[in-house]
């Protein structure tokens, strides 16, 4: 037992699912079709608005950074998990699965951090338009980025750098198909309290403040609009979709965090869906909500379907 302490594991195995091998390999179809999905969606939002200069100001660079999170997002976990259904490749080494926490969890607080900026750009244009301007520019707009970058890189530095102090001597086996913070930090033989209490107030002073932070955005953009009489139809119906989608986003992700502190009844595989889920379904829908659905974008996604269409026409009209 002595020396079964001495030992810390530097190689884990990523169980991932559990149950037969082929029902593992038939998820990696709509696993696949979803990242391929995120891939295809977020590329081609990422494309138009910078092919564009019409759409190069503040609210549309938002949309294209946000393309880039989500692109960025599933490339960190979705081909280890699904070369670990396919061909159960699910071998990873400590610093890789740290590296990979820190990516993951990095960049999902900048996903939220986005949306925050993205609820900023509208409140400015919506409640105090003739100050926009002033309000957006470059040198102005930057203290609202280094804070919350600077907020979310220190929350999820210390996570990570916690979790590469512990020694894991009890098990190598992370039963989850990505490392995350908790599905890890569960596997050291020391006392995990510290690390439980940071992962906590990480996810509430990153992505719960950021969402907290954005509904009393859109709360004063409504008053605003009620108060001066103007159409408002499109512009609650455009933050109602922005809340919902980001409450669910906030629900699976509170759900994941909660389920290794909370005494539960949750299966496994049902907590392995719900944190894959609060990583790969925003990445698959916001370029629909926030890009596709925005009217200048969805012109130019047309226009591109339709150049893509011409030259097999003019080919057929040419036989003819």
């Amino acid at each position: 037992m002595a020396s079964a302490l001495n030992i810390s594991h530097t190689d884990f195995i990523l169980s991932g699912f559990s149950g037969p091998k082929e029902w593992k390999q038939l998820l990696f179809i709509p696993f696949f079709l979803l990242f391929v999905m995120s891939i295809t969606a977020n590329s081609m939002i990422i494309f138009i608005i910078l092919s564009h200069r019409a759409l190069h100001s503040p609210m549309y660079l938002l949309i294209c950074v946000m393309a880039f999170v989500d692109l960025v997002i599933p490339i960190f976990f979705v081909p280890n998990m699904l070369l670990n259904l396919l061909f159960n490749w699910n071998h990873i080494s400590l610093m890789g699965c740290l590296v990979q926490m820190f990516c993951i969890h990095f960049f999902q607080s900048v996903q939220t951090t986005i949306l925050l900026w993205m609820a900023l750009d509208r409140f400015y244009a919506i409640c105090t338009p003739l100050h926009y301007n002033e309000h957006m520019r470059f040198s102005a707009f930057l203290k609202f980025v280094i804070i919350p970058m600077l907020r979310n890189a220190v929350f999820i530095s210390a996570m990570v750098g916690l979790a590469r102090s512990l020694s894991y001597c009890q098990s190598n086996e992370i039963k989850h198909c990505f490392c995350e913070h908790m599905a890890l930090v569960t596997l050291a033989c020391g006392p995990i309290y510290v690390n439980s209490v940071v992962g906590l107030c990480g996810a509430f002073f990153t992505l719960a403040a950021d969402v907290l932070f954005i509904v009393f955005s859109y709360v004063r953009i409504f008053v605003s609009l009620f108060k001066s009489g103007r159409s408002s139809q499109k512009a609650f119906s455009t933050c109602i979709t922005h809340i919902i989608v980001m409450f669910v986003g906030l629900i699976f992700a509170l759900t994941s965090f909660l389920s290794y502190r909370i005494k539960n009844d949750m299966s496994l595989n049902s907590h392995i869906v719900i944190s894959t889920m609060y990583l790969l379904v925003p990445a698959c829908l916001n370029p629909i909500i926030y890009g596709i659905r925005t009217k200048e974008i969805r012109q130019q996604v047309i226009k591109a379907m339709k150049c893509g269409k011409s030259p097999h026409k003019t080919q057929v009209s040419q036989l003819k």
